[in-house]
């Protein structure tokens, strides 16, 4: 979808859709009719945005074959969806009965991560509609924080000058813009936006800057214009938003449902105690409230006494828009298919049904914010 701030600009929202577990060229094709295209005629939209997750080896595929390229481009264009940002945080197999921290792997401090990531670029510098201003790819931030060392931190520096270089090259054959972010999450190498800062800082801003997720940005207990302002100070664009609520509470003991096996959920409290997920949380017995990285149904409210980081979405909304300091927003919730029982879908309508329902609080949100 696409919506109009009060400046003019152009505002891409749209879908993240590493919450279909598709990792070959068909099964993501399939993906476009079994959801994407019931979630953009609910939504009454003539045009809706994915933010594509393609595996590595489906990337590599892709960037290979112009003629494959062509291929899928069509198949978006006739559906009515388009393509402005893809996902590159997760190299393949991120629907596994155990993701954990292999989602982290392989990192930026090796060839395979630069490779994907040039390897996106290609693909999407060929699906960004003619319209398009620029493209984006959300990444990784470096690394797991552990290990980490300065020769590490070498090695990952030198990734990110040959992606920036090779970003010139993409744009150079394409005449396309493509951007990579880093996005700060709990427990990596870049926690927060101080860390973005301190840790980004010397990269080629032209090409690389960050992805803000707002789940992240509230697990961190950042406060949204506090956040941006760091950025801002240190030069670092928010190249794309991955607009995502976190759960919330003061009784921790409410959470035990969400421990689950799939994927890691950082648990950090107010006074700065931290987990890396929920199981080891609940057995420390840290001090409450917590902030849970498990991003929630944007438009459900959790049953009390949970609540979601609601409220941190819209102020970091409130901020970005007012500022004209990003294009690129991005709804993200992938843990659909681990949430509580009561609260799961049980069939492809009833997924698409929430994703179109997320998508239209979203909207809404955006609108109450001058959009439109």
């Amino acid at each position: 979808m696409r919506l109009r701030d009060a400046a003019g600009r152009v505002l891409h929202l749209g879908y993240c859709t590493n919450v279909h577990p598709a990792e070959d060229l068909t099964g993501v094709v399939g993906q476009f009719d079994e959801f994407a295209v019931p979630i953009r005629e609910r939504l009454d939209t003539p045009v809706l945005g994915l933010g594509l997750w393609l595996a590595a080896p489906v990337a590599a595929a892709l960037a290979a074959d112009p003629a494959a390229r062509r291929r899928l481009r069509r198949e978006l264009d006739v559906r009515g969806l388009e393509v402005v940002t893809l996902n590159g945080f997760p190299y393949r197999s991120f629907q596994d009965p155990v993701v954990k921290h292999a989602v982290y792997q392989p990192d930026w401090t090796t060839r395979e991560r630069l490779s994907y990531t040039l390897d996106l670029a290609v693909v999407l510098a060929d699906l960004l509609p003619g319209d398009a201003a620029r493209g984006s790819i959300s990444t990784l931030p470096l690394a797991w924080r552990t290990p980490w060392d300065a020769g590490r931190a070498s090695r990952a520096a030198r990734r990110l000058d040959e992606l920036a270089k090779g970003l010139g090259d993409v744009e150079a054959a394409t005449g396309r813009v493509i951007r990579v972010a880093f996005e700060p999450e709990p427990g990596c190498v870049v926690e927060t936006t101080a860390q973005a800062a301190a840790r980004l800082a010397g990269m080629d801003t032209d090409r690389l800057g960050v992805c803000l997720d707002l789940a992240h940005l509230a697990c961190a207990w950042e406060r949204p214009a506090e956040a941006l302002r760091t950025l801002r100070d240190a030069g670092l664009p928010v190249v794309k938003v991955q607009v995502s609520a976190a759960l919330e509470t003061t009784d921790p003991e409410a959470l035990r449902p969400y421990a689950e096996p799939r994927f890691l959920h950082q648990t950090r409290c107010a006074g700065g105690q931290a987990a890396d997920d929920l199981d080891e949380a609940l057995d420390a017995g840290l001090p409450a409230p917590w902030r849970v990285h498990y991003h929630v149904p944007l438009h459900l409210r959790p049953e009390p006494p949970l609540t979601a980081t609601t409220g941190v979405l819209r102020e970091a909304l409130a901020e970005l828009v007012g500022q004209g300091a990003c294009d690129h927003y991005d709804v993200e919730t992938y843990t659909w298919g681990v949430l509580p029982p009561g609260h799961r879908p049980r069939t492809p309508g009833q997924l698409a049904y929430g994703i179109a329902a997320e998508l239209d609080f979203a909207r809404d949100e955006l609108r109450l914010l001058g959009a439109r």
